[in-house]
């Protein structure tokens, strides 16, 4: 029998949580096992088009602008008569603030299945949040992660590891084909320079947290620049850091190889004129920069935080290094630049892995087979 299940989005911004969450209720409503409706407390976002194509018309907006003022208070009530009103019987919630505002509207309205997420480990959230966090997860019925790393970072913090579900996050590998693939015409659209033996090194992380460490890629970058002078670096995100970090990219002497990208809407196109792809958080849940990566044949450099060793296999689709460690994340791209064709088969065997570990078929199916456990209350 169906469910009516709710996916309760943060906002339409393209981050990595966003695009999980509109992907899964794509999923879900194109499998047609159950009624899935979809709302968010910020509707802005260029996500929202996306959601609107497959079908999601009517999309309900709880605004909040604390946790602690009496708009919370009436957007409670709204999202309670909502849950109410469309008898819906499991709200799957995706990221700090749906987890606080969306359990507690389940909690009141007496939905049967509440179900929250993390993903990510530390680095991110103040102590207070923190603890409001654990006691939501001590009413939700679930926690989903998306990583191993997350669920031993979670019960460390205390949280029960039997409400701890495992899946991992899917790739749509149809979104990431490249609509163009004119080197030229990729490298003049993004306003990058255009020849033949540049090769990109890029890092696809938001510049709004520090906990991404883009300071050690611009480290990694000044370390690669006198040996490799065709070597070009691309910081593809938006973000209130971006002033400091180009100034940076001038006193490192970088700046003319050093290439600040902002909002990027067509990824595709840019893993597509990319020799590699990097990761240098310091926390991480699981990095859906590194599945973008491996899944358009880039060999991956990484931070061994989070999840990046349940997705790269060292030595193999890539290498892992420690965080803040910008001399070996230097020589492992060192490695890389100097052979081309090592860093060929690393890329394809990414591409491999992903195919078979992490595309949208294996994530629809493993949620699927939650939701009905949940459901039937185990």
């Amino acid at each position: 029998m169906k469910k009516n299940v709710l996916q309760l989005i943060g906002s339409f911004h393209q981050g990595g949580s966003e695009r999980q969450a509109v992907q899964l209720a794509r999923l879900l409503r194109e499998d047609g096992t159950h009624n899935i409706f979809l709302a968010s407390l910020n509707n802005e976002g260029i996500l929202r088009d996306e959601a609107e194509r497959i079908g999601f018309t009517e999309i309900p907006e709880f605004r909040l602008t604390s946790f602690y003022d009496l708009n919370f208070a009436r957007q409670l009530q709204k999202c309670v008569r909502f849950l109410k009103q469309n008898k819906i019987q499991i709200v799957h919630t995706h990221d700090f603030y749906t987890n606080v505002f969306g359990i507690s509207a389940a909690l009141l309205a007496g939905v049967p299945v509440k179900i929250a997420s993390k993903r990510e480990t530390g680095g991110m959230r103040s102590k207070l949040q923190k603890t409001i966090e654990k006691k939501i997860f001590k009413t939700a019925d679930a926690v989903v992660v998306n990583a191993e790393a997350v669920k031993n970072y979670l019960t460390g913090e205390g949280v029960s590891p039997q409400k701890i579900e495992i899946i991992y996050n899917g790739i749509d590998l149809e979104r990431l084909i490249p609509q163009e693939t004119n080197r030229q015409k990729i490298c003049a659209e993004l306003s990058l320079p255009n020849k033949e033996n540049i090769k990109f090194v890029t890092l696809v992380a938001n510049l709004r947290h520090d906990v991404k460490n883009q300071l050690m890629f611009l480290r990694v970058a000044q370390r690669l620049h006198e040996k490799f002078p065709d070597a070009h670096f691309m910081l593809a995100g938006e973000g209130e850091l971006k002033n400091d970090l180009e100034n940076l990219a001038k006193d490192f002497g970088i700046a003319e190889n050093t290439h600040f990208i902002g909002r990027c809407t067509k990824i595709p196109e840019l893993l597509f004129v990319s020799f590699a792809g990097v990761l240098t958080s310091r926390a991480e849940g699981f990095s859906n920069s590194i599945l973008e990566y491996m899944a358009a044949k880039l060999p991956v450099v990484a931070t061994g935080v989070g999840g990046a060793s349940e997705a790269i296999i060292e030595g193999e689709t890539g290498f892992l290094v420690e965080s803040n460690d910008d001399e070996t994340m230097a020589n492992r791209l060192t490695e890389l630049l100097q052979n081309s064709e090592k860093a060929k088969k690393m890329g394809e065997l990414g591409r491999k892995t992903v195919e078979e570990n992490f595309s949208c078929a294996a994530q629809l199916k493993n949620v699927l087979e939650f939701y009905r456990q949940k459901s039937d209350g185990k």
